[in-house]
């Protein structure tokens, strides 16, 4: 049927030739899981993210105190 050539470009495509093309789905209980296993995964992905976050501004901190510290003479800083 020339609605569903294949190549580069698809000529005819339109919503009721889509409608000819087979879709396969899990079972509703299974995409329910897949969604709780992306949304677990997701949080722990943001917790990172957060806990990253929080270790690159100590740092910073850490840095500018050093730098106070130096620059003030508190600490030697020559070898």
């Amino acid at each position: 049927m020339e609605e569903e050539r294949k190549g580069t470009t698809f000529f005819g495509f339109s919503q009721e030739s889509m409608g000819n093309f087979p879709i396969s789905l899990p079972p509703i209980s299974e995409q329910i899981e897949i969604c709780s296993y992306i949304d677990r995964k997701a949080k722990q992905l943001d917790d990172l993210a957060t806990k990253t976050d929080t270790v690159i501004e100590r740092l910073r901190e850490y840095r500018a105190a050093l730098i106070s510290s130096a620059v003030t003479g508190k600490i030697d800083v020559r070898s």
